[in-house]
């Protein structure tokens, strides 16, 4: 039984690690019921090839029966071929039937899972305690009930289908072989398609059943919640020392570079960028450093230390800060104004540029 506290769906990792293990839910029943039906229809479909094999046998034994004194180690040996080559051709295809809807029934319900671990030997499972615990369970509670369920209309079925054709099974006695053996069959399937379709509706329950069990068992407290949430993603705390840190970081490296700009253009406090053009290399002025507020006058006073020529232009700084990242060029639309600075700039430098 699942505990109380744990009250929160299964994630899908949870979902996952349980798929591994080779913990999934399906239903027996449904299972036996697709085996079921399919087996009897294939019987359906063989009973001609099967009764033509099975009746040539029987006419040939029993017409030379006669004539035969004393069985030889080959001749019976020769029966005995003969007798497996009747059973299989009766016994295997529907088998085979049988295992092919079951292996489907089966992976359609886990999604053609298959895990190793869910295999291997267990030493728990061989626990008298766990055994007893698993005796009185509730899901062997219900079990027990569905079986009960089962034999009843089993024999409810039985009980209805031959006092129908009790007058009718006892004038088989005056048929043919067959005309018998067609009459029996389309009897059984007469009961098969009843009781299949009663055992079908037990599928459907018995599969929302396991399925709701089967979430019930996966379910997880708040805790393994935050817990998993820490492994996958991360502690937050610590996730937020990290990316304070990295802007920290990538602030300092902004901060040494101020140094190598060509200009520094502000607003007058609130917003602050530093360009750099370098005709051998850039196609366009590059944004070194930009920032806001604290930064934006750090960017000036580093600036002004190291002989950065400042220009204010509210509507460029901010413009320029909006729309550049940080290491790219600024856009078309403020060539011209940008050129005229830095014109001014390197003439005052001592610069040249083309």
């Amino acid at each position: 039984m699942a505990d109380d506290s744990k009250t929160e769906k299964a994630t899908p990792k949870k979902r996952r690690d349980e798929r591994k293990e080779g913990h999934v839910f399906s239903s027996k029943d449904v299972i036996v019921v697709v085996s079921l039906l399919g087996t009897f229809y294939g019987l359906k479909l063989l009973f001609p090839i099967i009764y033509q094999e099975v009746r040539e046998t029987m006419v040939y034994y029993l017409s030379n029966s006669l004539s035969v004194e004393e069985l030889s180690i080959a001749q019976l040996r020769a029966v005995a071929m003969d007798v497996v080559k009747v059973l299989a051709i009766g016994i295997l295809p529907l088998g085979f039937i049988s295992i092919i809807l079951a292996v489907v029934a089966t992976g359609v319900q886990t999604k053609f899972l298959f895990a190793a671990k869910s295999a291997a030997f267990k030493l728990s499972n061989l626990s008298i305690i766990k055994g007893v615990k698993n005796l009185f369970s509730l899901k062997n509670l219900i079990e027990l009930l569905k079986g009960i369920l089962k034999i009843t209309i089993l024999c409810v079925v039985l009980y209805q289908l031959l006092k129908e054709d009790m007058r009718n099974i006892m004038r088989m006695m005056d048929m043919n072989i067959l005309a018998s053996a067609s009459y029996t069959l389309e009897m059984v399937m007469s009961m098969v398609l009843k009781i299949g379709l009663i055992f079908t509706a037990i599928a459907g329950f018995d599969y929302l059943y396991q399925r709701w069990d089967y979430e019930k068992k996966i379910r997880m407290s708040k805790q393994e919640v935050k817990e998993e949430f820490k492994q996958t993603e991360g502690n937050p705390e610590i996730k937020g020392k990290i990316r304070s840190l990295q802007r920290s970081r990538a602030r300092n490296r902004m901060m040494q570079a101020v140094p190598d700009a060509d200009v520094i253009i502000r607003n007058p406090t609130h917003f602050a960028v530093a360009l750099k053009y370098d005709i051998h290399k850039h196609n366009a002025p590059i944004l070194v450093a930009k920032g806001q507020d604290f930064v934006a006058l750090k960017i000036v006073e580093i600036g002004e230390a190291n002989g950065v020529t400042i220009i204010e232009n509210k509507p460029l700084a901010r413009g320029i800060y909006a729309s550049t990242p940080l290491d790219g060029e600024i856009p078309a639309e403020y060539y011209g104004v940008v050129a005229e600075i830095l014109v001014q700039v390197f003439r005052k430098n001592k610069k040249s540029l083309e």
